[in-house]
């Protein structure tokens, strides 16, 4: 619990950084360059980060447990994995380059754009060496690579590229924000690991890592499928405007998705650990605890998000408020999708066949509903911005049907429940909603002071019911800092865990 209230810290922390750059871009994003060119971008964004996270064949989770078992010296194995994922990045670039139409499904690819699969390996590298960071329970370079760096050098590239190309700024911007992550990725890996003396790469432990990696690479790219494959159906259904109105909305959505991510550097390690050491107990408490967290601060940032939606959306610009539906639906679909995924997080080492057999029929569920919604919306008439919401809808009961699954598999595998609700989150979420909605209640032309105090007074009445009546010990201990040395890495090598007490 000290490993993870400590990495859980760090990346609360890393996610304010994360939210503090990441507005900056959707308000660049949608003031400059409109919602077509913004759909555009969102759709082959989605396209290459799909190749990317195939390319890392599960390493993002499954370096953690080949690291604990192995006998082999760190340095050889973590490089083994890079060569892994820049063999399968190549391969993955090729496949994009030679059908470039799947990055613009509803447009033609123009300038640069056909450049763009030309990144993959610097994503798939980033996430391979920062997940070989997070064994040593090194969360600092996963804060500073992705809520520091990446974010801010989107933003920066994004104004500054306008005036170089309107058409090409978004994309070279993109491209510029990788290879800077990239950069701050390899700088610690390197000077933790060191570069490989004496290694030589050996294609069939290569093959059998790439091999016994499938079902976490499979997990990992369902997961991923389920909160993008949206977009894509959206990019076939509707024109490049439409895509970007949802495109943003996903993307302050997403934010809260980013906490759950945030713990899976050091979630990883400690339930690897406790495996070793066949504590299932440990590991129920582990999920109900973080998962706990998790979605106590997902569901204050949807309250705070969805009810003075419009002002929100319209923050980014006056033509996206026409996501202010499925921006509610997509912040609700965030919460309800918590318990499952930090469920996930164990079920990908105790039963990683099944819990892809449960994905896949989260991600089926979700698109048969996608494409049913849009099509009886559309038979009724419906309005295209509501139609698009039915995407978001399908995505909000797929991930709730998931979660549900999900957490009573694992419960049942590890002998002990690993719900994390509880009852004063609703009444916390009651209170805040009341002292929400009453601010939605002033004339329009006063809808900044929906931001700048109605976002603050739903934050701390919300704050207040959960930390008075919610927060046990155990649960503070994450606004705690612990001794010097609690919670860290075994000075003697790094390599060594915190064992869980």
């Amino acid at each position: 619990m000290a490993a993870l209230a400590k990495g859980g810290r760090t990346n609360i922390f890393g996610f304010l950084l994360r939210l503090a750059a990441r507005l900056p871009f959707l308000f660049i994003a949608g003031r400059l360059y409109g919602p077509e060119i913004v759909g555009r971008f969102a759709l082959a964004v989605v396209v290459v980060e799909f190749a990317a996270l195939v390319a890392t064949l599960g390493l993002k989770r499954g370096l953690a447990q080949a690291l604990t078992t192995t006998e082999r010296p760190h340095v050889h194995v973590v490089w083994d994995a890079m060569a892994v994922a820049f063999v399968a990045s190549l391969l993955a670039s090729a496949l994009l380059f030679a059908f470039p139409q799947a990055m613009f499904p509803n447009s033609a690819v123009n300038g640069m754009e056909w450049l763009l699969p030309t990144i993959v390996f610097a994503i798939a590298w980033s996430d391979v060496s920062l997940a070989a960071l997070a064994y040593r329970l090194n969360v600092k370079a996963t804060v500073t690579a992705r809520a520091v760096v990446e974010p801010w050098t989107i933003s920066v590239a994004a104004w500054a590229l306008f005036y170089v190309s309107a058409r090409d700024g978004l994309i070279l911007a993109y491209v510029l924000s990788m290879l800077a992550a990239l950069t701050a990725s390899l700088i610690p890996f390197i000077r933790s690991y060191g570069l490989p003396q004496g290694w030589r790469p050996e294609i069939r432990p290569l093959f059998a890592l790439a091999r016994r990696n499938a079902p976490l690479a499979g997990a990992d790219a369902l997961e991923w499928a389920t909160r993008n494959v949206d977009r894509f159906i959206l990019g076939l259904l509707f024109t490049p405007a439409i895509v970007g109105i949802y495109y943003m909305a996903q993307q302050v959505a997403s934010l809260p998705q980013k906490l759950k991510t945030s713990f899976d550097p050091v979630l990883g390690p400690v339930i690897t650990q406790s495996l070793k050491d066949d504590d299932r107990a440990a590991i129920a408490g582990q999920v109900r605890q973080v998962g706990f967290w998790i979605v106590a601060a997902q569901l204050g940032l949807a309250l705070m998000g969805s009810i003075p939606g419009e002002a929100v959306m319209g923050v980014v610009g006056p033509q996206f408020v026409a996501g202010t539906a499925a921006l509610a639906f997509l912040l609700v679909a965030e919460v309800l999708a918590s318990p499952g995924a930090v469920s996930e997080s164990a079920l990908v080492y105790i039963a990683r066949h099944r819990n892809l057999l449960i994905s896949c029929g989260v991600l089926a569920t979700q698109i048969g509903l996608s494409f049913a919604l849009v099509f009886a919306m559309r038979g009724l008439g419906w309005p295209v911005n509501y139609q698009a919401a039915g995407v978001a809808v399908a995505l909000m009961l797929a991930l709730a049907i998931g979660s549900v699954v999900k957490s009573t598999f694992l419960s049942r595998l590890l002998g002990a429940h690993v719900n994390p609700l509880r009852w004063p989150l609703v009444w916390a979420a009651l209170s805040a909603g009341l002292v929400g909605f009453a601010f939605t209640l002033l004339p329009r032309r006063l809808e900044w002071a929906e931001l700048l105090f109605g976002e603050p007074a739903i934050l701390l009445t919300y704050a207040f019911v959960l930390w008075r009546w919610a927060f046990g010990d155990e649960d503070r201990a994450l606004f705690r800092r612990m001794p010097k040395g609690e919670g860290a890495a075994d000075p003697s090598g790094g390599d060594a865990l915190l064992r869980p007490s």
